[in-house]
C-alpha cells in the first residue's frame, strides 16, 4: 500500500491574498552525496509507482542492451516532452535509424502539451499523433533496442517481452529492491512499484555516474546525464519546469505523473518526493527547497529559479498569491 495521510507531512501550500487556500501532503527523502539518508519526511519505505520519474532507469536499460543513442536522441529517451516539432523530429529520427515509423509506436496518439505547438497543429488541420505523446522518445528507444537485438517489435510492451524483462532486471539492480508489483503506465509500458528511498538511490546512482567509469552501465549513465544537461529542452520543453531547473541550476531533474519528482544537485545530493493527492504543481518547488536546505544549492539561485516556475496564483489577472514549499 502507498503512504497514507497519517504517514505523510505537509510539503506545500497554496496562498491566495494571504489566506492558505490548499495544502499538499506528501513524502520525501533526501540522500547525501555519499548515499546516506539526510532527511526523511513521512514513510519513505512505502511502495508507490514512480511513473515517468522511472524513465532514466528505462533509458539506461535500453543503452545497456545495445541501443545506439547519443546527444538529443539519448536525452529524448528519458523525456516527458511537450510535443513540439523539434521533439517530434528527434523521435522520428530514432525510429528511422531502426528502420521503423511512427506506426510502430505503442504509445497512444496525443496532442502536444506545448500550447503554441498545439495551436499550430490545429490551424494546420493536424491530428493527434503518437510522436506528439510525451513518452514517444522512450518508446522509440525501446523499439531501437528491440531491433538491435533482433527482438520482435509488435509486442515490445508485453511485460514478458525480452526487452521488458531486461528493463525490470536493470531497475531492480539500480533500485536495490525486487519488483513485486507491476502496473501499466499511461503510455502502455510497464511501471514497477518501489520505495521512495529506492527511487532516490537509483536516480543518484545514475546522476553521479562517470563516463570514465570502468563499469559499462555507469559509463552509459554518465553519457545519459550529460546528454540531458547539454540538451535540457528535450526532457520537458522550453520554459517548462524540468527544463528550467536544469538550465538554471545544472541539476538532473525528472518529474512523474501523480505528483512524483526526483532531482540531483551537481554535488550528488538527491531528493525524491511524492505528493499524495497526485498534483505536480508543487513538486519542483519542494525539491528545490529540500536541496537548498541540505546545503546543495545556493539560496539566491533557488529563489531566482522559483520565480521562473509556474507558481503564481492569479486574481483578476494580477498576482495575489503563490504556491510555496513548507518544508
Amino acid at each position: 500500500m502507498p503512504a497514507t495521510p497519517p504517514d505523510a507531512v505537509e510539503i506545500a501550500v497554496v496562498e491566495r491574498s494571504g489566506f492558505v487556500e490548499s495544502r499538499h501532503s506528501g513524502v520525501a527523502v533526501v540522500l547525501s552525496p555519499d548515499g546516506s539518508e539526510h532527511t526523511a519526511l513521512g514513510d519513505v519505505s512505502a511502495p508507490f509507482l514512480p511513473r515517468s520519474s522511472m524513465k532514466p532507469l528505462q533509458a539506461l536499460a535500453c543503452l545497456s542492451a545495445g541501443a545506439d543513442l547519443t546527444g538529443e536522441g539519448l536525452a529524448l529517451s528519458t523525456a516527458s516532452h511537450s510535443g513540439t516539432d523539434r521533439h517530434v523530429e528527434v523521435a522520428r529520427g530514432i525510429l528511422q535509424s531502426a528502420g521503423l515509423t511512427e506506426d510502430d509506436l505503442g504509445c497512444p496518439p496525443a496532442w502536444p502539451s506545448d500550447t503554441a505547438s498545439r495551436d499550430d497543429l490545429v490551424r494546420d488541420h493536424g491530428t493527434p499523433s503518437p510522436l506528439r505523446m510525451n513518452c514517444s522518445g522512450k518508446h522509440a528507444a525501446m523499439l531501437l533496442t528491440c531491433v538491435a537485438n533482433g527482438w520482435s517489435t509488435a509486442d515490445y510492451l508485453d511485460p514478458q517481452h525480452p526487452l521488458q524483462v531486461h528493463i525490470r532486471e536493470v531497475i531492480e539492480r539500480l533500485v536495490g529492491e525486487r519488483a513485486t508489483t507491476m502496473a501499466i503506465d499511461g503510455c502502455g509500458a510497464p511501471v514497477y512499484a518501489m520505495s521512495l528511498t529506492g527511487l532516490a538511490r537509483a536516480i543518484q546512482r545514475i546522476a553521479t555516474s562517470s563516463e570514465r567509469s570502468p563499469f559499462a552501465l555507469h559509463r552509459s549513465a554518465g553519457a545519459l546525464v550529460r546528454a540531458v544537461r547539454e540538451n535540457p529542452w528535450t526532457i520537458d520543453g522550453p520554459g517548462r519546469p524540468d527544463t528550467v531547473v536544469i538550465e538554471r541550476l545544472g541539476v538532473f531533474s525528472k518529474y512523474g505523473a501523480e505528483g512524483v519528482q526526483v532531482m540531483t544537485a551537481p554535488d550528488g545530493t538527491t531528493v525524491a518526493l511524492k505528493t499524495l493527492d497526485g498534483s505536480t504543481r508543487a513538486g519542483h518547488a519542494v525539491a528545490l527547497r529540500l536541496l537548498e536546505r541540505a546545503g546543495a544549492l545556493d539560496a539566491s539561485a533557488v529563489a531566482d529559479t522559483l520565480s521562473a516556475l509556474p507558481l503564481t496564483v492569479l486574481g483578476g489577472g494580477a498576482q495575489v498569491g503563490v504556491i510555496r514549499a513548507t518544508v
